[in-house]
């Protein structure tokens, strides 16, 4: 970071805003797979399980022959397996590179095989896309892979999605909180207040959820809402969070395709979004601007790295 801070002193006529901006940018780009909305392996609310198979002994030397016959070096290979959205795409990060995808089935499990790793430490990633193309939180793991040793890695349960269908509501008036997980699985909803309020749904045969919420027990003020699925004993990490403003008027949320850290509503995060977030770093937000802000980055009234961080998450290029 500090060689790319160094190129860009170099240019004066950009102002010092301008060069934190682009140091953001390059952190951004370059750490993208550690996003705010990552969830680590090891959070209690999982019940992942990690076991490595022991790698098989080396080959007995043969004798006699004038020559030897090379041995080929044993790969290690990961196996993963939990649960996601039913008939949906799971895709398998390696080094915050795509490496493998797998379709879940009807009952929402999945399994991913990746063989062929030379042996060494990495760092895997798996999400989801439901039906409507909300994407689940990052699920993370850090593995080291031992030379010809299969591990194992079961128990992942996939964060639910969620969304709202208003980007503001009338104090009193419902909320559709909705997502989806696995079929005929529990869901709790929690909406922050003063004391967080919770409730319970469950899935339909698709995985698919609806809670309706009466905001006439939260105070006028930015509130943000997040799910999370519980089946037979096992509870997925909570999913993202998704904000939404409880005043004196109804707004209905924009369903035109605005994705989560699209800012200007062209179906792609890339550098205009990054520009329209830099515009207000570090600066009040406009009015309109919060209905953005509150909808697709994090929901807190103000532009800062985390917004940056979610981006990164979404971005498309």
């Amino acid at each position: 970071m500090l060689h790319y801070f160094m190129i860009f002193r170099k240019y004066r006529k950009y102002k010092t805003e301008t060069l934190i901006f682009l140091c953001v940018f390059v952190f951004f780009i370059f750490s993208f797979y550690a996003s705010i909305e990552t969830i680590k392996a090891d959070s209690s609310a999982t019940s992942v399980t990690i076991i490595a198979d022991s790698p098989p002994p080396p080959p007995s030397g043969g004798g006699g022959g004038r020559g030897t016959i090379p041995v080929p070096t044993p790969v290690a290979s990961v196996v993963f397996s939990g649960r996601a959205y039913p008939k949906r795409t799971i895709t398998l990060l390696k080094d915050a590179q795509v490496a493998a995808t797998t379709i879940a089935d009807p009952g929402a499990n999945f399994q991913i095989d990746l063989s062929g790793l030379s042996p060494g430490s990495y760092i895997f990633s798996i999400y989801s896309e439901d039906a409507e193309g909300r994407r689940s939180s990052l699920f993370t793991f850090p593995i080291s892979v031992a030379q010809g040793a299969t591990t194992k890695v079961s128990g992942i349960f996939i964060t639910p999605t969620i969304d709202v269908d208003k980007k503001a509501v009338k104090r009193g008036d419902n909320i559709a909180i909705f997502g989806q997980s696995v079929p005929e699985t529990e869901i709790t909803i929690e909406i922050n207040s003063d004391q967080p309020f919770f409730g319970k749904v469950k899935t339909d045969k698709d995985g698919v959820y609806l809670y309706n919420f009466d905001t006439s027990v939260l105070e006028i003020d930015q509130h943000f809402t997040k799910s999370k699925a519980s089946l037979r004993g096992e509870i997925s990490p909570y999913s993202q969070t998704v904000g939404f403003l409880v005043g004196t008027e109804t707004i209905e949320k924009d369903n035109t395709g605005c994705g989560r850290a699209d800012l200007n509503c062209d179906g792609r995060v890339n550098l205009v979004d990054f520009s329209i977030a830099a515009y207000w770093y570090q600066r009040p937000i406009s009015a309109n601007f919060a209905l953005i802000e509150t909808d697709r980055l994090n929901n807190d009234g103000k532009i800062d790295l985390v917004d940056f961080s979610i981006m990164a998450y979404y971005w498309t290029g």
